[in-house]
């Protein structure tokens, strides 16, 4: 008995959870001094930011490499990008229905909290034009690139001269091939070392949160919260295991079992980008997923498969304009799908409140005062949408491994 508390003890999400708690109680008990173990949960958030650019970079390079030479390279890219776009989009519908379904926003009373509202976010939700985008894409300097952690840009670059590798002889791809594969074992390797600190790092994140806003303000937005989590439950526990059982032989149960690993972890970072080592190693352990579709697919997926912050944009929009007593016709919501579609795509996987959303809102022609109201409590959304996130790119994965290479086979 006392060696099977030992092993669950020494469970790295176990640990995570007790942290959370304790995070929760201590933030309670010491208020605004709580904010005293801040500095632990940043400099975790940093070891993870330290390690994630550079294993993206590789990671992708290396799925790139190995994939570009094969015949299905073509079918694998357009249907990964395909899933990640299609997804999103019935993200965001999901969340417009939940909201107008449910109404969160009928009734709620903020004029306690009008201390709160700003305008300092109105220049932050600047949607760029199509070329616009296609430009900031392109790197003009990759190594700029990479000290400002651009990570679009750092991914057109990495698929670029992944390709290009690819299409080099294969004696002379061999070695940068193997060279790649064990820089991203290497880093792997570093991050599992950091991850060892993860409770620590969460207590502290917790405590600062916790101790900084207390619960005053999650009263004001309680249906908000319900109505997000089960938007996030039923895509993360019903739609992407319902396309797993659809579009691969694997079992929707044995995928939901095998994911709770890097969904605890998810909770844990807020960062898809963090999670990333642990989401690999799952798809090609639990699921056996080649490692070229899992080079290729996750990375990519950790940096624009958003449906966690679709959902997010999508009912904080329904919210604030059911708040302001705003009446939403179809071109709004068509701005709101199409906006909050590629913010989602567009939006990193690093942890941090997600300005995208102001773009969702001016979209809709929606009032962005009340944001801060949110902004307090985005360690909590950002954790679960994250938690999403990552479950979304392993059943892209499992499905694109499955459908579309046969290579590896």
């Amino acid at each position: 008995m006392s060696q099977t508390k030992k092993s669950i003890l020494s469970n790295i999400g176990v640990q995570i959870i007790i942290a959370m708690i304790i995070g929760v109680i201590i933030g309670l008990l010491m208020k605004d001094q709580a904010s005293m173990f801040a500095p632990l949960g940043t400099i975790f958030i940093h070891l993870i930011k330290m390690l994630v650019v550079p294993l993206i970079a590789i990671s992708i390079i290396s799925g790139a490499a190995s994939i570009g030479g094969t015949s299905s390279a073509g079918k694998i890219g357009v249907s990964t990008f395909a899933f990640f776009l299609i997804t999103s989009a019935f993200a965001v519908a999901l969340a417009l229905a939940m909201g107008e379904y449910f109404q969160p926003g009928v009734g709620v009373d903020l004029t306690s909290v009008k201390h709160m509202f700003s305008n300092e976010y109105a220049d932050k939700g600047g949607v760029p034009g199509f070329f616009e985008t296609i430009t900031g894409i392109i790197p003009t300097n990759v190594f700029q690139s990479l000290t400002d952690a651009n990570i679009l840009q750092i991914l057109f670059f990495c698929l670029f001269l992944g390709i290009a590798i690819s299409k080099l002889e294969k004696e002379k791809a061999a070695p940068l091939l193997n060279g790649l594969n064990a820089l991203v074992e290497a880093f792997i390797w570093m991050i599992n070392i950091v991850m060892k600190f993860a409770p620590i790092g969460v207590f502290g994140l917790m405590a600062d949160a916790i101790g900084t806003f207390g619960f005053d303000v999650l009263k004001l937005i309680t249906n908000l919260v319900v109505v997000y989590m089960v938007a996030i439950l039923i895509f993360g526990f019903l739609f992407f295991p319902g396309l797993v059982k659809i579009f691969s032989s694997l079992s929707p149960r044995k995928f939901i079992s095998a994911m709770k690993k890097p969904q605890t972890v998810a909770l844990s970072t807020a960062s898809s980008m963090g999670t990333l080592p642990v989401t690999m190693e799952v798809c090609e352990d639990e699921f056996n997923v080649s490692k070229s579709t899992s080079a290729f697919v996750l990375p990519l997926g950790a940096t624009i498969n958003m449906s966690g912050n679709a959902i997010y944009y999508g009912l904080v929009a329904i919210f604030f304009a059911q708040v302001f007593h705003i009446d939403l016709g179809f071109a709004e919501y068509g701005a709101i799908i199409l906006t909050a579609t590629i913010g989602a795509i567009g939006q990193a996987g690093v942890p941090g409140p997600s300005f995208l959303v102001v773009a969702v809102l001016l979209a809709a022609n929606i009032p962005i005062e009340g944001l801060p109201l949110l902004f307090a409590l985005d360690r909590i959304f950002d954790m679960t949408r994250t938690a999403l996130n990552i479950t979304g790119d392993a059943a892209c994965a499992v499905i694109v491994d499955q459908k579309f290479n046969t290579t590896d086979k």
